[in-house]
């Protein structure tokens, strides 16, 4: 098992921390770190049960590119609050709104609702006084990765909002690969196939025999007409192969796409090890192509 020098603590991370078993604890202590709002994010309902934590840049700007972010979690956990620190980065050094969506989530709530609030974050923003309907971008971390690959998706299908850019960190695209037998779990970290039947089970509910391309993006056939992409991952991540297939069927249906391969990067790395050089260089990257997306015209 050879993993970046720099993640050092890789060797000693477990394989699997997503179970049945373990979700409410999960869940408990997302709760938990999410119990106060701080004074720079404004909190905004979307839909019945959906919101969005908004971030506005400092300087006031008018008509200001935005970005719609979408958390991780396995489409099972996590919450809009744990990426905070993230999307005030990016409102901050880009100068951006961002806003970040706060989903229902599995298996309480299975596809299509975690894509369709989504979408209602993303039409709220659209529709936003202080935003620039013109340059807005959507992305996600892992699951979140997965949803806004859907979402792309949904936009291009609806043609109500034409995102301009798509950031895929690590996106869980394909359910297919829940079923492979040829991966080797010593080279896994945090997130498993056991993770991932899990997952995706739950995410699918009733339309695991006939799986929708909307839900999982890897199976659409037709990737013309959505906007351009930067997909990151790591070589030691469950979901390399399929984004690295991804990127090139976007690539083959004329999608500019940028591919960011991480050598002995695990799932994750980035936020469990901030601060490592590796991990610092990975979301710089981030921030570049998004500055290059949004504020292009400037």
């Amino acid at each position: 098992m050879v993993f970046h020098p720099d993640l050092r603590l890789a060797r000693f991370l477990p394989r699997t921390v997503t179970t049945p078993a373990l979700l409410p604890v999960m869940r408990f202590m997302t709760r938990m770190a999410a119990r106060t709002t701080p004074p720079d994010v404004e909190v905004v309902a979307v839909g019945e049960q959906a919101s969005v934590r908004v971030f506005r840049p400092a300087s006031g700007r008018r008509s200001a590119p935005a970005l719609l972010w979408i958390h991780g979690g396995g489409y099972v956990a996590g919450n809009a609050a744990f990426e905070d620190t993230f999307c005030r980065e990016v409102a901050g050094r880009l100068d951006v709104v961002v806003a970040s969506v706060e989903y229902r989530l599995a298996p309480e709530h299975p596809f299509p609702a975690p894509l369709d609030d989504c979408y209602a974050g993303l039409r709220w923003l659209a529709d936003d006084p202080g935003v620039d309907r013109a340059r807005i971008a959507i992305g996600g971390a892992s699951a979140g990765g997965g949803l806004a690959a859907g979402l792309a998706l949904m936009a291009r299908d609806r043609g109500e909002i034409a995102p301009v850019f798509q950031l895929l960190v690590y996106p869980m695209l394909d359910d297919r690969t829940a079923d492979r037998a040829d991966i080797d779990p010593r080279t896994l970290r945090v997130w498993s196939q056991r993770s991932n039947r899990f997952g995706w089970r739950s995410y699918l509910g009733s339309a695991v025999k006939d799986v929708p391309y909307l839900a999982a993006a890897g199976r659409c056939e037709d990737l013309t007409g959505l906007p351009p992409a930067w997909i990151g991952v790591g070589t030691a991540d469950l979901f390399h192969d399929e984004d690295v297939r991804y990127a090139a069927r976007l690539t083959e249906a004329g999608v500019p796409c940028a591919l960011e391969i991480v050598p002995g990067a695990y799932h994750g790395f980035d936020a469990i090890e901030r601060s490592a050089g590796v991990s610092r260089q990975f979301t710089q990257t981030q921030l570049s192509v998004l500055d290059a997306a949004l504020n292009v015209a400037d």
